[in-house]
């Protein structure tokens, strides 16, 4: 039924519970099932859509002014370029403004429309991203039709009966179905993105949950050639390949779930000896495979401006955040180290273990978007192969 919308109306974001938020559809037309999260940076959206990390998901943007950078084909921050491995619908507080932007091949709604992303602007997000914060991220229907007509009825039943994010493993569809090499740099702001190099230092294997590109870049960046493979490769065939370290990628889903098949292969990995970096996912998988426990979060970390505290050094960083889950701080078993933590609720962001070349954090140290000052992780896993080697 559309009896109690405003005129006007082309867009909906109908709660589990029967909340209708009402405004102006963008983006693709149709509609979309998923949990709502806030992300409060205020820059990036186009990485910020393309995240696997983001899949079954629809993400508010807290920023009110969306869209005055335009889109490339550059800043798609997925491997396989489709909107069915990325966030399923976006929120704004205002509609998207057209670019401004040298770099821009396109505007932000088109683009949203050409990717099937369902958008919704005109709501009050301040107090979408207050209901989140006191009563956790709910789940949802986000829809779009030009001619205002929704039933809201069966919008709120389909909000109801999505079984949610726990015990889902998204991995297995977010992940490459064949390895490749990946071999691009960070990008610089006259050169762009960095020629691959002519002789790799280092031989890294990507195990792909759904790994960002500027993760595979910032291996690039200090001398690494990236092998990716697919998410449920045994670890026999990664240590086959002899690769001087591996990477455990970011990615959507329950850790648990993915789990089922991914620990015990992350286990033969850590007892090789082999270098190990785990990022996100990664992160919180590697914490499974080492004895530890991983929970759902209320809100979860959705963010460019979250301040870590690197218990190494002692340092505090701004970080880039994506997670629904987390790794369970008081689960860490003796031989693994707490070595980063979250300065916004204590949670856990970091772990390493005391007698191998393993460590991981929960956080995006490739900073796409978001601030630089966790790159020097990419270093750190570097060293950890040089040591490896020597």
């Amino acid at each position: 039924m559309s009896r109690d919308l405003l005129p006007g109306v082309t867009g909906v974001l109908v709660l589990a519970d029967g909340t209708v938020l009402q405004g102006v559809g963008v983006g693709a037309v149709g509609e979309a099932v998923g949990e709502v999260c806030f992300n409060t940076a205020m820059t990036g959206y186009q990485e910020i859509l393309t995240d696997p990390s983001y899949m079954a998901q629809i993400v508010a943007f807290t920023f009110p002014h969306v869209g005055n950078v335009g889109t490339n084909v550059q800043d798609i921050e997925q491997m396989s370029g489709s909107a069915e491995t990325a966030a399923r619908g976006a929120i704004f507080r205002d509609v998207p403004t057209r670019p401004a932007n040298w770099r821009a091949d396109s505007d932000l709604e088109t683009w949203m429309s050409r990717r099937g992303v369902v958008g919704l602007a005109g709501v009050d997000t301040r107090a979408l991203t207050r209901r989140i914060r006191e009563q956790g991220m709910p789940h949802a229907v986000i829809a779009h039709n030009p001619e205002g007509k929704f039933d809201l009825e069966a919008l709120a039943a389909k909000a109801r009966e999505w079984s949610g994010l726990v015990g889902l493993d998204l991995a297995k569809e977010a992940t490459t179905l064949q390895p490749f090499v990946y071999d691009e740099g960070l990008w610089s702001w006259e050169d762009g993105y960095a020629k691959p190099l002519d002789n790799p230092k280092y031989e890294v294997v990507v195990v792909d949950y759904g790994v960002k590109r500027n993760i595979l870049r910032a291996l690039t960046s200090v001398g690494a050639r990236a092998t990716v493979v697919p998410a449920n490769t045994p670890a026999e065939e990664i240590l086959k390949r002899n690769p001087d370290g591996v990477l455990l990628s970011n990615g959507p889903g329950d850790p648990a779930a993915t789990g089922q098949y991914a620990v015990p292969e992350i286990r033969k990995l850590v007892e090789s000896g082999k270098p190990v970096f785990g990022i996100c996912l990664g992160h919180q998988m590697l914490a499974l495979a080492l004895g530890a426990k991983t929970v759902k979060m209320d809100q979860g970390h959705h963010g460019a401006n979250h301040p870590v505290k690197d218990l190494t050094t002692g340092k505090v960083e701004i970080v880039s955040m994506n997670h629904g889950f987390t790794v369970d701080r008081d689960s860490l078993p003796g031989p693994v180290v707490e070595t980063h933590v979250s300065l916004f609720d204590g949670t856990n962001a970091g772990i390493a273990l005391k007698d191998k070349p393993v460590f991981s954090v929960q956080h995006h140290p490739e900073a796409s978007p978001g601030p630089t000052d966790s790159l020097y992780l990419f270093q750190r896993f570097a060293e950890n192969m040089d040591r490896a080697k020597a």
